[in-house]
């Protein structure tokens, strides 16, 4: 289980479930935004080791730029669990990213997933092999 996750979530009452479901599950730091800028302040003040990503926020209807700014932190980026009611929105190239979960789900789902190994798709498991050391 991972000890921070950012969960990035317009939705105040799921924030707050996901949260809860979290905390429950282990998750020592939970942080919720609602907004793609106050996404990018958590990211800029600490690296969180999950993060959930809502694709259609308030403030974006493309939550996923979030997803491939964090992939060019490299191979120890975040693991993404995207979050949406609307999966088909999300290009085919970026949901290879991480898993995705589509709303309405129980958030036991969200604490099955986040205990399972990430998956990890041929960019990824290529650059982790041609990564030095």
């Amino acid at each position: 289980m991972p000890e921070h996750v950012l969960v990035v979530e317009d939705e105040a009452i799921l924030g707050v479930m996901l949260e809860d479901a979290l905390q429950a599950a282990g998750v020592k730091q939970v942080d919720i935004c609602s907004t793609t800028e106050t996404a990018l302040e958590a990211l800029r003040r600490k690296r969180p080791d999950a993060i959930v990503l809502d694709v259609h926020l308030a403030d974006r209807d493309d939550g996923w730029a979030i997803a491939e700014l964090v992939r060019e932190l490299g191979p120890d980026s975040p693991r993404i669990i995207f979050s949406t009611g609307q999966p088909e929105d999300i290009p085919e190239h970026i949901a290879e990213m991480g898993s995705v979960l589509e709303k309405p789900y129980d958030p036991a789902v969200l604490v099955d997933v986040l205990c399972q190994p990430e998956k990890r798709g041929m960019i990824s498991r290529l650059r982790g092999a041609l990564r030095p050391g």
